[in-house]
């Protein structure tokens, strides 16, 4: 892997890298990719492609069916703090 690939997958991650962790990764990636590729070579064209890595599991999630909205006022019930008809949260910027 050269470092011009490195630099660019950092760039792609928004991630400054130095000189000395460019090279450092040009190994770790390198393995990385070397891992990989065994995995390519693996015959799956026999198997069936699935949801789950395991057969018979069932989603335990309801149907997605359209019900009436909840009033404003049960909405805000349980808010720690409440300013109007809005949720009061501290500021997470300044």
């Amino acid at each position: 892997m050269s470092a011009e690939e490195v630099r660019r997958v950092a760039t792609l991650c928004h991630v400054g890298v130095s000189d000395d962790e460019v090279e450092q990764l040009r190994g770790e990636m390198a393995k990385l990719v070397a891992e990989v590729s065994v995995l390519q070579a693996i015959d799956t064209s026999a198997i069936e492609p699935t949801g789950h890595a395991v057969e018979g599991v069932h989603t335990v999630m309801r149907d997605d069916e359209p019900i009436e909205p909840m009033g404003l006022e049960d909405v805000l019930s349980n808010a720690p703090l409440r300013e109007g008809d809005y949720f009061r949260v501290r500021a997470v910027m300044e």
